[in-house]
């Protein structure tokens, strides 16, 4: 028979692969292939740290498919160009993928599946990337859901498919493998080594996937629900950048929750665990907002938000202070640094980083979307979108928009020693805990026995928060009369 093309993209990962199951069951040789298509993902190009990641999942990929007697095939380029020269060289007679449902992507997709169609080809397509796909979901009135909790709870009433056995199926080499550039022609990894602190922190590939999915599910999962806010404590699962890239999928998550329910005998076995599956929800989620309304990347979903009135920062000076974690906020000051070391940020301080830029510093919410898209090594087209939206009050689901984070009274309800601010702005390290999140209070004496000298070692606040929080809440109220309210 003629090969089968087996084009990984965001399912970088041997088990539960349905497309790699369904090229092995034709009974050909399989020519398994990326293809870094820049241009074909539109507006969205993979930032600088998700492709570190990339670098290192393709390179673990490609071990895992030498130790079946096979390898990975790469290439750059026009996805529809580079698939049409492997069919000619190859003599493929079949395609297999999994689908992904990004705009752009889908466009793409499309059109390429009517033609290798039209060409005589077998092409298919699959989901591994969700539990329900979203043109499966509407609500009573046929429409998509727009408010979290119906749609995950009538998600909830859904079956969930068990994983698909597909990591020890053995893939048969074709007789000549077709060129392949090496990983590193990719230019993935950054010329300036801003990368340092990544490696330390992460392990890209579908053994670390399994590895911390295991260690979460056995250890903090059961804790999740009153953990899950404390930044300076292991209680997160951190599966997002694994789960983008398809190394890890929402069945095999589902999966290890239902096997730890064994013991007890009860799904989910505890409340932590109810908390995260609903996490875990919450991106399904995104991704139905995003299959259904595929103009909120640009626009806010709420049409009336896209008259509010920003505030001016000249030459973007507010806008580099919060960048580079600069703000006098040690909070937001903590996170932000945290996302540039690490490509990651505890999801509370993502909340009161970005309500800090949207709402203190009245700056557009797709300013920090795409500073996020840059620098987390988790960027999600969907999850990225909602959580922006959501923190700026111009999206789906029903959280107050007039909601703004006091990022004092987040820190000391949820950093109360101040150890996660010490980790990460460590000019601060010497402060008690009582003056840790509002240094500019603190007696002369007690900054100067720590070593802080306010507007040199560490910023004095870039805005006041009363009158920040006065300015935002007058901003809203020209949009919609709604009470107030401080989280």
């Amino acid at each position: 028979m003629k090969p089968s093309l087996l084009w990984f993209r965001q399912d970088l990962r041997l088990q539960d692969n349905p497309a790699l199951l369904a090229a092995v069951a034709r009974g050909a040789a399989v020519i398994p292939v990326y293809i870094l298509d820049d241009a074909g993902e539109g507006r969205w190009v993979a930032g600088g740290a998700a492709r570190w990641w990339l670098h290192h999942s393709l390179g673990a990929l490609d071990a895992a498919l030498r130790e079946r007697g096979s390898r990975l095939i790469v290439a750059r380029g026009d996805a529809s160009e580079v698939l049409r020269e492997l069919v000619r060289s190859t003599g493929a007679g079949a395609l297999f993928w999994n689908r992904r449902y990004e705009p752009a992507v889908m466009a793409r997709d499309a059109k390429l599946k009517a033609e290798f169609a039209a060409a005589g080809l077998e092409v298919k397509s699959s989901n591994a990337a969700l539990l329900h796909e979203p043109h499966t979901i509407a609500n009573k009135q046929g429409k998509p859901f727009q408010v979290f909790t119906p749609f995950w709870r009538h998600c909830l009433t859904l079956p969930t498919s068990p994983p698909v056995k597909s990591g020890a199926v053995a893939l048969p080499a074709p007789d000549r493998w077709p060129r392949s550039l090496a990983l590193g022609d990719l230019g993935l990894l950054p010329t300036r080594r801003w990368d340092a602190g990544f490696a330390a922190q992460w392990e890209p590939g579908e053994a670390g996937a399994a590895r911390r999915l295991k260690t979460f599910v056995a250890g903090a999962m059961a804790d999740y629900a009153d953990t899950r806010n404390l930044p300076d404590r292991d209680g997160t699962s951190m599966l997002s950048p694994w789960l983008h890239t398809g190394e890890l999928s929402p069945r095999q998550v589902w999966a290890a929750v239902e096997n730890a329910s064994r013991s007890s005998g009860v799904f989910p076995p505890n409340n932590g665990a109810r908390v995260f599956l609903s996490e875990v929800g919450w991106r399904e989620f995104a991704h139905h907002l995003l299959y259904h309304f595929p103009y909120t990347p640009e626009r806010p979903l709420r049409e009336e938000f896209g008259r509010f009135p920003w505030a001016d920062d000249p030459g973007g000076v507010k806008l580099r202070a919060w960048q580079r974690g600069q703000t006098g906020y040690p909070m937001v000051d903590a996170g932000m640094r945290q996302l540039w070391q690490v490509g990651w940020m505890h999801n509370r301080v993502r909340m009161v980083a970005g309500s800090f830029l949207v709402k203190h510093l009245r700056l557009p919410w797709t300013h920090g979307a795409a500073w996020f898209w840059d620098t987390l090594v988790d960027a999600d087209l969907a999850s990225n979108t909602l959580g922006w939206q959501w923190t700026a009050g111009c999206g789906a689901d029903a959280a107050p928009y007039f909601r703004i984070f006091a990022p004092v009274l987040q820190g000391v309800k949820f950093d109360g020693n101040g150890d996660y601010v010490r980790r990460w702005v460590p000019e601060l390290a010497r402060l008690p805990a009582e003056h840790i999140h509002a240094p500019w209070e603190a007696p002369p004496d007690v900054l100067a026995a720590a070593g802080v000298r306010l507007g040199e070692t560490y910023p004095r606040p870039i805005v006041d928060h009363t009158r920040a929080r006065n300015a935002a809440l007058a901003a809203l109220k020209e949009l919609r009369a709604l009470p107030a309210d401080n989280a």
